[in-house]
């Protein structure tokens, strides 16, 4: 998933950044790293009061579920072995990763298609001719959209790699994500599995800034498989069965790559394909299987249950901003982060003008009943984010108000359980209601409900997560 609150302004102070030194020495102990204490209710609405033996509000009434997400990229380069195994370590309950296809076609575990954000690629090309050349250089074309071209449904072209509509090759030439456009770097489709793994390791990427480095373009990066086989020993060697999380990333801009790489015939689906394959072969495509299989896009999840996925889905949802004083979620913009957030990019492609709020709709949770286990929503989305007596430019430290919308009790209502993103510890990601403590905004959504909580720092959910069971009698 993408959401980073990036496009939210700021203006709490950063912590300062933490040794690596120090993460490993707290790795060598209980990994309980969190600060103890927050939760305090002011401006925090509940549903009710919590006492000894209260029942969890889960949908299923079990503890919720820490996940991994990206593995442990609080302390460790994101998705690589050592976050893996340091999240398992740490307490959580499932690994979540990214999925794109290779060269090759080879189901590979990483955030971004493109390469120079959260890979050392930029570095090794100054000494690698051969990775140097495979920048991408072709600029995209703009495309009409086909709904009705008014501003509230936001712009009137988004760009696409296909700059030749009579050549479906043509999108190995640009790169251009889901209407989000990267010229001037690599695509992870112009690499096989073992170029990423000879030349190409894994850094941070989120708060980048802030958390350690050391690390950074030393640890290689990882098929999907090797994800599977961490779970699998971490299970064993902890006695806890572990899921895997995978999530089809940008389908359909994979999808196109893959058949222009020969990875599929035209019109086929060589990303779920690659990964149905990988599940049954696995013994991952069970209904109780332990993994959860993610997509933002619908049609991708839609494929999978029509391929004969078994196993639990889940459909996120995003959204771009949020209106501090309502609290609702913003999707439309006037850039093309309409395109990448605002609305599942085959809605665009289809001329479908709606956006992602459409799926939280009793209706739109329906609907996503008939193909998927669970849905999966930006924190705001489930908890409403307002400043109370409200003024004009406030950002996200000046929220003082956080009350939970409807959308736990309709997901329930639906039978779908809710897991929200993303979790961090950094001050810049949190509501200035919690005072610059994690632990406080853990502590709220378990209360109001939450299934799981998708997590940078699995340590600090466990230990949120301990202090609630705690107070819930547990």
């Amino acid at each position: 998933m993408t959401k980073n609150n990036a496009r939210l302004p700021v203006s709490v102070p950063a912590p300062a950044p933490r040794p690596l030194r120090a993460a490993l020495l707290a790795l060598g102990g209980s990994l309980v790293v969190a600060a103890c204490g927050g939760g305090g209710d002011n401006g925090i609405a509940f549903p009710g009061n919590f006492t000894s033996a209260t029942p969890l509000l889960t949908l299923d009434g079990a503890a919720p579920l820490v996940i991994g997400h990206r593995g442990l990229p609080g302390l460790f380069p994101e998705e690589t072995q050592k976050a893996y195994e340091a999240a398992a370590d740490a307490g959580a309950d499932s690994l979540e990763t990214d999925l794109h296809l290779t060269k090759d076609c080879v189901l590979v575990a990483r955030h971004n298609p493109w390469l120079s954000d959260n890979t050392n690629i930029a570095e090794v090309a100054k000494t690698n001719s051969t990775v140097a050349a495979r920048k991408r250089t072709v600029p995209p074309v703009l495309v009409n959209v086909k709904y009705p071209a008014v501003p509230e449904n936001g712009p009137a072209q988004y760009k696409s790699d296909l700059t030749d509509p009579n050549d479906p090759k043509s999108v190995l030439k640009s790169l251009v994500v889901d209407g989000e456009d990267h010229t001037n770097d690599w695509s992870i489709t112009d690499f096989t599995m073992a170029e990423l793994k000879q030349w190409i390791a894994g850094t941070t990427y989120d708060a980048r800034d802030q958390r350690p480095t050391d690390l950074n373009g030393k640890l290689p990066i990882l098929s999907f498989q090797e994800v599977i086989d961490i779970a699998k020993a971490k299970s064993a060697s902890t006695g806890r069965k572990l899921t895997v999380y995978p999530e089809t990333k940008n389908p359909i801009w994979n999808n196109a790559q893959a058949i222009a790489n020969g990875c599929g015939p035209a019109g086929s689906h060589p990303l779920e394909d690659a990964l149905l394959k990988i599940m049954k072969a696995n013994d991952l495509n069970r209904k109780d299987a332990p993994i959860f299989v993610q997509s933002f896009e619908p049609e991708s999840l839609k494929y999978l249950r029509s391929a004969g996925m078994t196993a639990r889905a889940v459909q996120l949802v995003d959204g771009n901003d949020i209106d501090f004083k309502t609290g609702a979620m913003i999707y439309v913009t006037t850039d093309d982060y309409t395109f990448v957030d605002g609305r599942p990019y085959s809605w665009t492609l289809a001329g479908n003008p709606k956006f992602f709020g459409e799926m939280l709709t009793p209706a739109g949770l329906a609907e996503i009943k008939t193909y998927a286990d669970g849905v999966g929503p930006w924190k705001p989305q489930v908890m409403a984010h307002t400043i109370v007596p409200y003024k004009d430019k406030g950002t996200l430290a000046d929220v003082n108000t956080i009350k939970p919308t409807s959308l736990i009790a309709d997901a329930h209502k639906a039978g779908l359980f809710v897991h929200s993103y993303t979790f961090r510890n950094e001050a810049k990601y949190l509501a200035g209601i919690y005072k610059g403590d994690p632990v406080a905004e853990y502590l709220a959504y378990f209360r109001a409900g939450i299934d799981g909580v998708f997590s940078d720092f699995a340590n600090t959910a466990f230990a949120a997560r301990k202090t609630y069971l705690a107070e819930t009698g547990r």
